[in-house]
């Protein structure tokens, strides 16, 4: 009889994507580092501090809006979504960027607005020169105004910034005209994404960038783009200036996901890169829906950065946002800060307790399993700046009729080295929000050889978390612990322990691996958290 040899096909398994557990630090580019002296940060002074970047052990950089814009909401309003704005350099920079950026094993994504447009891009100049049921109109959200002589609105929709979120035009005789929607600054008309155009020049756009090497995009306002059929009225019993609801129809309308889906399948041509969205969605069923597995890769998850420095509501924001990515098998992503959100050491109450808080935090973030965005700055322990009126340049602070100070007190630059402002973040003193004194305590360089810095603690939590087998493994296992305490196991044997209360507590078994803060007589202390092994 022949001898028969069975040959059986063996699947090697496959490495998991690279964003599943990648840490990711935003650059706010204004505020990261100048490199011509104009006093506003660039992509020339992205790329001097890769060097930083590589050393502070990140996976990936995000950069928010670098396109070309009026800049009427710093980049959020895009006039050429293909191009570089000049204030930040040039594609030739861009290309060095990604090139450097790739040879130091740094991915590189950047923001993505789709839900507006500049009311200077051409599409709306164009729209405005057109006769309304134009197919220059038809791309934006153009409507009729109510009463007699069309005078209100079509809705009674408020502007996220504050004030009606429609603006009536004058015709091109003079008369007035039809009203457009602008969920945010009137300079930010929405488009209108059952025009099949809409779509089409979104798609050109991502392969421009994919093209170029880019990694993926973090997707501004995920959940807006598509608005409910006829434009009702909404309740405006709860509605707050910066915020939704899920009951919000502005937001959140089934049809997005037939546009992320599209997205998708662009992406999917570019293999290894990833889309991230931002989602302000709070029941845990519909924010799953946003990450199913033709949708986004990933979903800016808020929960961690709006829990207070609290035991319970700390569990509460975790066990919440695992629960919702389980739903479909997701990575949970998680995030203490970003250019929206008033900084940690201010949010957990300022000064040193703040900043104890701040460096539990941080640890007990990196501990939990998925996707880590850190935004630019959380490193070296700044808190908002209380900038005086004159100069704020948030558009809030003017829509809100000076009542919302807005988020400028996040997006102060970055102190690099020196004594005195501007610490080098730029040769130029006046830089485009002013920089406090009482910095000089938190430069790089003050921090980079201080074993104790905030910045060192930052860069070795990184190392362990990127070397260490027991941070394998997705979920997490509650311990019991004290009142005011909580404390949780990693699959791979990771035990991470955090004290919110005023007293030092015992730790569970297990050798140190690393804490926030000195342990007093073998003790954790209060506002502080441990890694054990």
């Amino acid at each position: 009889m022949a001898d028969l040899t069975v040959v059986t096909d063996r699947l090697e398994p496959q490495p998991e994507p690279w964003w599943k557990d990648a840490i990711f630090y935003q650059i706010y580019p204004r505020s990261f580092a100048d490199s011509n002296g104009d006093g506003v940060g660039d992509l020339g002074g992205v790329r001097d501090k890769l060097g930083y970047l590589e050393l502070l052990g990140i996976d990936a950089i995000w950069l928010s809006p670098i396109m070309e814009s009026p800049m009427a909401d710093h980049g959020y309003d895009v006039s050429d979504p293909r191009a570089i704005d000049p204030l930040f350099g040039d594609l030739a920079v861009m290309d060095s960027l990604i090139e450097e950026a790739h040879a130091r094993d740094i991915k590189v994504t950047m923001d993505l607005v789709p839900n507006h447009t500049s009311d200077r891009h051409p599409w709306f100049v164009a729209a405005l020169d057109s006769a309304p049921g134009s197919p220059e109109r038809a791309r934006y959200i153009f409507r009729d105004g109510k009463g007699p002589d069309g005078s209100e609105p079509p809705n009674n929709w408020p502007s996220i910034f504050g004030g009606p979120a429609w603006t009536r035009i004058r015709e091109a005789d003079g008369t007035p005209g039809q009203w457009y929607l602008h969920i945010f600054a009137a300079e930010q008309p929405d488009l209108d994404w059952t025009n099949p155009e809409v779509f089409e020049d979104l798609a050109t756009t991502l392969r421009f960038w994919l093209d170029r090497g880019v990694d993926g995009f973090r997707i501004d306002v995920a959940h807006g783009m598509a608005k409910p059929e006829g434009l009702p009225d909404m309740s405006l019993e709860t509605n707050e200036l910066m915020k939704n609801d899920d009951s919000d129809p502005r937001f959140n309308n089934p049809a997005v996901h037939e546009i992320h889906r599209g997205i998708r399948k662009i992406m999917d041509e570019y293999q290894g890169t990833t889309t991230v969205g931002e989602i302000w969605v709070q029941d845990n069923v519909r924010f799953s829906e946003y990450i199913r597995p033709d949708e986004l890769h990933l979903g800016f998850n808020f929960r961690l950065a709006e829990a207070e420095f609290d035991a319970a509501a700390i569990r509460s924001a975790v066990s919440n946002s695992l629960d919702a990515v389980a739903l479909v098998d997701g990575t949970p992503t998680w995030t203490l800060s970003n250019h929206d959100v008033v900084r940690e050491v201010t949010r957990y109450g300022g000064g040193t307790r703040g900043t104890a808080r701040a460096r539990a935090m941080i640890l007990l973030e990196l501990a939990l399993p998925g996707t880590v965005f850190v935004y630019n700055g959380a490193e070296l322990g700044l808190p908002n700046v209380d900038l005086p009126d004159e100069s704020l340049q948030d558009p809030v602070w003017e829509r809100s009729g000076h009542t919302e100070r807005g988020r400028d007190g996040c997006r102060v630059p970055l102190p690099w080295e020196g004594t005195e402002p501007p610490f080098a973040f730029s040769s130029s003193p006046a830089t485009w929000l002013p920089m406090p004194a009482e910095w000089a305590s938190l430069t790089v360089e003050e921090q980079l050889e201080d074993v104790d810095s905030m910045l060192s603690l930052y860069r070795s939590a990184f190392e362990l978390r990127a070397l260490r087998p027991e941070f394998a493994g997705p979920g997490v296992d509650w311990y019991g612990s004290p009142p005011g305490c909580l404390a949780f196991r990693r699959p791979g044997g990771l035990i991470c322990a955090l004290n919110a209360t005023d007293v030092p507590i015992p730790l569970p078994p297990g050798e140190v691996l690393m804490s926030s803060a000195p342990l007093v007589d073998g003790q954790l202390p209060a506002d502080a958290a441990a890694w054990l092994v």
